[in-house]
């Protein structure tokens, strides 16, 4: 007696659901990614073995680069536009609509007031050249400390704002302590300092 043949048939694979799945899912971090700020110098962090994150935000944070530049940003275009505003009334600085449109845009900045207006009038890529100059940075000094003053009006903008700073593990710490103590004078006791998570082989 001869096997009776099965009828092959051919395999089909419905695979509607997964791409619907795959453009939600692609959809989503899309939508609630944060995007890395492109920063003016790169900083390498001392490590630690805090895992408390910063909030995302109402951040002021500030940036200490390993040559003692300080640079600054901030989170909301509402709060620069406002706080550039109030730099240019107390320097004598008056600041055009597309220049305070561009502050708004701008990743980070650091540069003193008197070069604000032309670190403006250059298109993204040179601002960013700009940056790395030797001319770059917020004065934190005493005898002309902008910094002070750029967080002081921040702070009355943005009753808010969580203080952050970023140093590179190499900075002066003469610079270090002229940002925290700037910081003191203006009552800031309260900030984070933005490290990497240390781990075991490392300590």
């Amino acid at each position: 007696m001869g096997r009776v043949k099965i009828k092959k048939k051919s395999t089909f694979i419905d695979m509607t659901a997964m791409s619907d799945v795959t453009v939600l899912l692609l959809t989503f971090f899309m939508l609630t990614s944060t995007f890395v700020k492109p920063e003016p110098v790169k900083v390498n962090v001392p490590g630690s073995v805090s895992e408390i994150k910063i909030p995302e935000t109402d951040i002021l944070q500030i940036l200490i680069a390993p040559d003692g530049k300080v640079f600054m940003s901030m989170d909301r275009q509402s709060d620069l536009e406002q706080v550039l505003q109030a730099m240019g009334s107390e320097y004598g600085v008056q600041f055009s609509a597309e220049e305070v449109n561009k502050f708004k845009t701008a990743s980070t900045f650091g540069v003193p007031m008197k070069m604000m207006k032309a670190f403006l009038a250059q298109p993204e890529e040179k601002q960013g050249e700009l940056l790395k100059s030797a001319d770059a940075g917020i004065p934190c000094d005493s005898l002309d400390n902008q910094f002070k003053d750029w967080v002081r009006n921040a702070r009355a903008i943005n009753g808010n704002l969580r203080i952050a700073i970023k140093a590179d593990a190499t900075t002066p710490y003469s610079t270090i302590k002229d940002v925290m103590n700037s910081l003191q004078d203006l009552h800031e006791n309260r900030y984070n300092l933005i490290t990497t998570l240390k781990t075991t082989s490392e300590e």
